[in-house]
């Protein structure tokens, strides 16, 4: 008996213990929730202001263009100012967006969202309620989601007056309303159905983040496809330049040749008369020596009649007459097309070394 008595006394001191810690862990649970809340009044709070929502709306929209591989300053830019129209209004959309071929898309991020804001406050009040108090609650919230849709249409009839596409360069006579959150424009088409067909009659596009990246992404593929086609054409100009300069380059190649066979010709000749002409008087002169030169001075000077020498004499009557010593060289070869070779021994034996 005294170690059941034991045993259940364990038992309690566990379930007190672990019952303390039920009950802080659910009072952390309710501080979060509460701290949570806060959060969610403090952002509605926030969004309910028109410069924080157009902020909040600024940056989703550039998460969305950075989603669609988009670079700032290179295929958007933001807060650009320009003029529009005849009267001189100053125009700031959000975000213009650049399209191949200098044209540019305009985005505007500013929404209404303060009755949307509301009717999702009292859709979670009215889940709490019950009885009439609910009833209530959601004739009210039903009431409020009209009036997000109303607030809208207001909201387009702004944009489509500030005419934002006459101050951006090429842009179609279009502005896109960017809705930063799917349900936001959800919401706004349950309680207005012909609103996307009255925002296009007054030129204005509504897109939730999805439709939007959808577009951003078709621009992009429109950027890769304009790289592409400027590549080909500089191919193609590069092609046609290199067609033209490689014609001049047969003209020079064909007045080259034709230079070179003219060379050739007189190279030929220039052989032809130096082998036939110049180098018979040469050996004709060669064929004289001193020894002989000093006889015919002796001869000349000891005797009262001239003696001649045979030899001498005969040598020289025979290169008067153009014989040709043995050895001493052939005839030259008829000029063909290609430069001739030389044949003469004493241009030859030049060569050896």
């Amino acid at each position: 008996m005294t170690q059941v008595q034991r045993q259940v006394g364990l038992l309690e001191r566990d379930r007190v213990e672990q019952y303390g810690q039920l009950a802080r862990q659910l009072e952390e649970a309710r501080e979060a929730d509460a701290r949570l809340l806060s959060t969610t009044h403090s952002l509605a709070g926030a969004l309910r202001s028109t410069s924080a929502r157009g902020q909040w709306g600024e940056v989703q929209l550039r998460r969305v263009v950075e989603a669609a591989g988009m670079l700032s300053r290179v295929d958007f830019v933001e807060q650009v100012s320009y003029t529009t129209g005849n009267d001189g209004d100053r125009a700031r959309p959000d975000m213009v967006v650049q399209l191949p071929g200098d044209k540019q898309l305009v985005i505007d991020a500013k929404v209404p969202l303060s009755a949307f804001l509301e009717a999702q406050e009292l859709a979670a009040a009215a889940a709490d309620a019950a009885g009439g108090e609910a009833a209530g609650l959601e004739a009210r919230h039903a009431e409020l989601l009209k009036q997000h849709g109303k607030a809208l249409r207001t909201h387009i009839d702004a944009l489509a007056r500030k005419k934002y596409w006459e101050g951006a360069a090429n842009s179609p006579e279009l502005v896109i309303c960017f809705i930063p959150v799917e349900s936001v424009l959800a919401e706004a088409l349950r309680a207005d159905p012909e609103l996307l067909d009255y925002a296009f009659t007054r030129n204005v596009a509504l897109a939730s983040p999805v439709s939007l990246l959808g577009i951003l992404k078709g621009a992009a593929f429109s950027w890769r496809q304009a790289v592409l086609t400027d590549n080909a054409r500089e191919l193609f100009d590069l092609s046609k330049q290199l067609y033209e300069r490689l014609g001049t380059m047969g003209g020079h190649v064909t007045r080259l040749g034709a230079s070179l066979k003219t060379s050739v010709e007189r190279y030929n000749s220039f052989v032809g008369a130096l082998e036939s002409r110049v180098l018979p008087t040469a050996r004709r002169i060669g064929a004289f020596d001193s020894a002989s030169l000093d006889v015919v001075d002796a001869a000349a000077g000891g005797a009262d009649e001239p003696q001649a020498d045979v030899s001498l004499l005969g040598a020289a009557r025979a290169q008067r007459a153009g014989s040709v010593p043995a050895g001493s060289g052939t005839a030259a070869s008829a000029i063909d097309a290609t430069p001739r070779s030389l044949t003469a021994h004493e241009l030859l034996d030049g060569t050896d070394g």
